[in-house]
C-alpha cells in the first residue's frame, strides 16, 4: 500500500507539471488553459488525499 501511495503522488506531480505547461497566463480561464487549471487543482487534491491517507496509516500503525 505504501508503494502504491507514493506512485499515485508521483503521477499527480507529473500531471501538475504537464498541466502547467499548457497554461496560458494571459487568459488563465479561457479555453484549454481553464482545463489545465482544473487539472492542476484536481491533481493537487489527489496528492493531498494521498498524504492524508499515508498519515492516517502511520497513526493506525502506531496505535496498535
Amino acid at each position: 500500500m505504501k508503494i502504491f501511495i507514493y506512485i499515485l503522488i508521483i503521477i499527480g506531480l507529473g500531471l501538475i507539471v504537464l498541466n502547467i505547461t499548457k497554461l496560458d497566463f494571459d487568459n488563465l480561464f479561457a479555453g484549454e488553459s481553464a482545463v489545465a487549471a482544473i487539472g492542476i487543482l484536481a491533481a493537487a487534491c489527489a496528492i493531498l488525499l494521498m498524504l492524508i491517507l499515508r498519515t492516517s496509516l502511520q497513526i493506525k500503525k502506531k496505535d496498535k
